[in-house]
């Protein structure tokens, strides 16, 4: 016989997949990526090949990867600790989540249609940590696009 305490816990199961449960496991994997991500320039020899550079170049690129980590790190802190808001069907949620799904999906697109992989090193690492950060991209893309969709609702 189908009790309510079965409907509770299968109803328990299915709001794993809520919005704002997906939108938090989102935070924690863009917290794994900016953690990650510190490891990038020494991993590039990033000093090495922006020493070829003139210093404005340079200085340039380096406040590129800074916001662009300060915003991924933003990413990350609003899902994680706003969770809730971010799928709560407000403008500014929607808006929002339209933004990160855009960035995300955008990230994903530079990845197989901008880089250039010849200077990447051909080990089991390196192509561990690829498929990680595309399959977080992938991820992220659609979280915050299904998000979306349901916050314009």
């Amino acid at each position: 016989m189908f009790s309510l305490d079965n409907r509770i816990a299968r109803n328990n199961n299915l709001n794993m997949f809520k919005s704002e449960n997906l939108i938090l496991l989102a935070g924690v994997g863009q917290l794994c990526v900016v953690l990650c991500s510190l490891a990038i320039p020494r991993l590039l020899d990033w000093p090495g090949q922006l020493r070829r550079l003139e210093p404005l170049t340079r200085q340039v690129f380096w406040t590129y990867a800074g916001y662009i980590l300060a915003t991924n790190l933003f990413f990350a802190t609003v899902s994680m600790f706003a969770s809730r808001p971010l799928a709560g069907h407000s403008p500014l949620a929607a808006a929002l989540t339209t933004f990160m799904a855009l960035y995300w999906g955008g990230r994903l697109a530079i990845q197989f249609l901008f880089f250039h992989r010849s200077g990447a090193a051909d080990t089991l690492l390196f192509r561990a940590a690829e498929v990680l950060y595309v399959g977080g991209f992938l991820f992220f893309t659609a979280v915050y696009g299904y998000a979306a969709l349901v916050n314009w609702r």
